[in-house]
């Protein structure tokens, strides 16, 4: 196992390792966001969430997903601002840029539990990345059939004027097209979860990316995943370097770079911020 303390040899061998690889496979967790600067709960929210805050004494956009509200007219208003506020506001963040400058010149893929859609904003081509567990740009139906996703954005913008009190009118609250039942979020919290045409197909590339990367210099950038989901990319990747002849993890984790697998030969764990780890990257050498 690779273990170096030196922060700018940990620099130089992660350039040589980009340089000389073949194929480049990113999993990202929350905590690239939140290093990237996304806060559901500063400044920023408690700004445009002021009248939620004061009315329902809500913390945060994360618990504000789970909130009981009492009517739909109440929901959907909160669900209205809560994905303006993550998705369609936020701009693509210089972390994502700089983490694209990194590998668009090689053959990458992306495997993220966010769903913010930073990659996509930053210019990621599309066809390679996975978003396992959904994205807050798309509705779904609340029962889980049909197994159809379509996109909120012109619903988001329509609805967001009409709010007054917390609430939209009724004639707002979203249905599925063509039958009038209820739509939900198509983000993964239960079993009525849709994986829809487009989750197969990413879920497929993925899996053809691993498999054609077995032979080839193979390197995996992990940034931000923790043990919240660890079975989607953390554990997977962890094997992917203990069996794939030349593979190299780099892990990028404040808190979190210990190995829970064994036989992992090639291991670059970073506690630095990966914001500045990034802007190394990115900086041409004797700059």
């Amino acid at each position: 196992m690779t273990s170096i303390d030196d922060y700018s040899q940990k620099i130089l061998q992660l350039r040589q390792l980009i340089d000389e690889a073949d194929c480049v496979l990113i999993g990202a967790g929350a905590g690239l966001s939140t290093a990237a600067g996304l806060n559901y709960a500063g400044e920023d929210f408690r700004h445009e969430f002021h009248e939620w805050i004061s009315r329902y004494g809500i913390t945060d956009l994360y618990s504000s997903s789970f909130y009981p509200f009492k009517t739909e007219e109440e929901l959907w208003a909160c669900w209205a601002k809560h994905i303006w506020f993550a998705r369609y506001r936020p701009e693509a963040l210089p972390l994502y840029r700089q983490l694209f400058d990194v590998v668009k010149q090689k053959d990458y893929f992306v495997i993220t539990t966010n769903v913010d859609g930073q990659f996509e904003k930053a210019g990621f081509d599309t066809n390679r990345i996975f978003a396992t567990q959904g994205d807050y740009a798309l509705f779904q139906p609340k029962s889980g059939y049909p197994e159809k996703t379509w996109s909120n954005r012109e619903w988001v913008e329509k609805v967001l004027p009409l709010i007054k009190d917390c609430r939209i009118p009724s004639d707002m609250i979203p249905r599925v097209p063509r039958t009038n039942e209820p739509v939900a979020m198509n983000l993964r919290c239960d079993d009525t979860f849709v994986e829809d045409n487009h989750w197969h197909e990413q879920n497929g590339r993925y899996q053809e990316f691993v498999t054609a990367a077995y032979q080839k210099r193979l390197l995996l950038l992990e940034l931000g995943v923790g043990f919240n989901t660890p079975v989607i990319i953390r554990f997977p990747f962890e094997r992917m370097a203990a069996n794939f002849p030349q593979t190299t993890l780099v892990r990028f984790n404040r808190e979190e770079t210990l190995l829970v697998t064994e036989g992992v030969k090639r291991f670059l764990p970073f506690h630095e911020d990966v914001n500045e780890v990034m802007k190394q990257l990115t900086t041409p050498i004797g700059n």
